[in-house]
């Protein structure tokens, strides 16, 4: 037997000695969503269901509670640890299982696992900030920007078929055209696409279609003409004078160049802590902004709150900041991530545990089940969320007035169809002839097929 061989049997048997030493753990946490919430009398979340991970794999029982003061953990003036740093460094609980973040002062009063989240900072802000920009950097192609190239395709197939609808109703319906042999037909091609176009422009360009079923399409056309302007009008309004849209923000140093949106993070947390130490001059300049225009907020909720009503940028934790994304529809992260850092879990120095629970986090990792609680808990409500005021508008935001513009069309088409008939009736019924001899006859001649007269035998 090799020496490798008989050093992983004996860590193995270590580790079975450890965990059947360990009779019941106690583990604090905290209260954050998705990591630790209420549900009813029990709690649930990213870190119970993590906790009950190892507590399969290792075998240990455990005894969980909300730590007393409600915060994670730092030191005061007199050098003592509070929160859950503190239960854990005073061995009033064995492990501390929440977004804890890994520093180097912690590092030395307690020992951490390997990490189950990794994160970084960024940035939130109301759709639309850190996007690719709006109407106002559309150069010469602005006045397109109020439609997507979507709605602008279907906008072209709707004028085409249209101006075929009028085309065929021109040429079926009596009324419109009496006697295809002598008479000649007024709703060309070109009269009825140009007809169409002068609704468009809300000039009313003739010829104008005299039939019942020319007038219903008409109609239609004019209506779904005049609605389609005004949300034209309207949402190139939005985009080109809306002031208080926020400037193209997609990095940090974009965010600390302009000084339209306002931009702040948590008081006295470690990211604040990390602007004011920073020896990078933009994190500097950042830090000096949020110091000079008193930005700082009381807690995250507060900062999303503020970016949610508009001209703010909150920067925070990015794995917090996807949270809010997902439950807030109007808001966006930026990509930008600066400042990595993780989440582990923390254990008293020395502690026999470690070991085994930074194996088992990897394993967790290595096997997707960490992906996995991230997916389940990070889940977001906003796929169908509608898009935000001032951005272009989608064909599905207009699919009611296509919907509408459809069954006039269909409508018109129709009508048409029935008045040709009801002709075609009257005069098989004066020249004794089938209704479908004459009605073959009708439509030969209007569209283009010498066929003899239906009065001959």
């Amino acid at each position: 037997m090799g020496v490798g061989v008989v050093a992983v049997w004996c860590a193995a048997a270590m580790a079975l000695v450890v965990t059947a030493d360990v009779k019941e753990l106690s583990i604090t946490t905290i209260k954050q969503e998705p990591y630790v919430m209420s549900r009813g009398s029990e709690l649930e979340g990213y870190c119970i269901d993590l906790i009950a991970q190892l507590s399969t794999q290792l075998g240990f029982k455990y005894k969980l509670h909300l730590v007393k003061d409600h915060r994670y953990g730092a030191l005061d003036p007199s050098g003592t640890w509070n929160g859950m740093m503190g239960e854990v460094v005073r061995g009033e609980a064995d492990l501390a299982v929440a977004p804890l973040t890994v520093t180097a002062v912690r590092e030395q009063f307690v020992d951490m696992t390997a990490p189950f989240i990794q994160t970084g900072l960024s940035f939130l802000l109301q759709q639309g900030g850190a996007s690719e920009g709006g109407a106002s950097e559309g150069g010469a192609f602005s006045l397109l920007a109020p439609f997507t190239s979507d709605l602008w395709a279907g906008l072209l197939l709707a004028f085409l078929l249209t101006g075929l609808c009028m085309v065929l109703v021109g040429r079926i319906s009596p009324t419109e055209w009496a006697e295809p042999q002598t008479d000649e037909h007024s709703f060309t091609f070109l009269h009825s696409f140009w007809y169409i176009t002068g609704a468009l422009t809300l000039q009313g360009a003739g010829p104008h279609p005299k039939a019942l079923s020319g007038r219903v399409i008409g109609a239609i056309w004019w209506l779904f003409a005049i609605l389609l302007l005004a949300s034209y009008f309207g949402n190139l309004h939005l985009m080109l004078h809306s002031n208080n849209k926020p400037p193209h923000i997609k990095t940090f140093e974009d965010l600390a160049n302009q000084d339209v949106t306002d931009y702040g993070t948590v008081d006295g947390g470690s990211t604040m802590s990390f602007f004011k130490l920073s020896k990078n001059p933009v994190y500097r300049r950042m830090y000096e902004h949020m110091e000079r225009r008193k930005s700082f907020v009381s807690s995250m909720e507060e900062g999303v709150r503020r970016a949610q009503e508009g001209n703010f940028a909150f920067i925070g934790e990015a794995v917090s900041l996807d949270l809010a994304v997902a439950r807030h529809c109007k808001l966006s992260r930026s990509k930008d991530v600066i400042a990595m850092r993780a989440y582990a879990i923390a254990a008293p120095l020395g502690s026999p545990l470690l070991k085994n629970l930074s194996v088992a986090v990897l394993r967790l990792s290595e096997s997707g089940e960490l992906a996995y609680l991230r997916d389940k808990w990070w889940a977001s409500s906003c796929k169908d969320a509608e898009p935000p005021a001032g951005g272009a508008l989608r064909a599905q935001d207009l699919r009611g007035l296509f919907l509408l513009l459809g069954l006039g069309l269909a409508l018109g088409l129709l009508l048409g169809l029935v008045e040709l008939l009801s002709r075609a009736r009257s005069r098989a019924k004066d020249s004794k002839k089938s209704c479908c001899s004459v009605l073959t006859w009708e439509l030969n001649q209007r569209f283009g097929s010498k066929a003899p007269s239906a009065e001959q035998n």
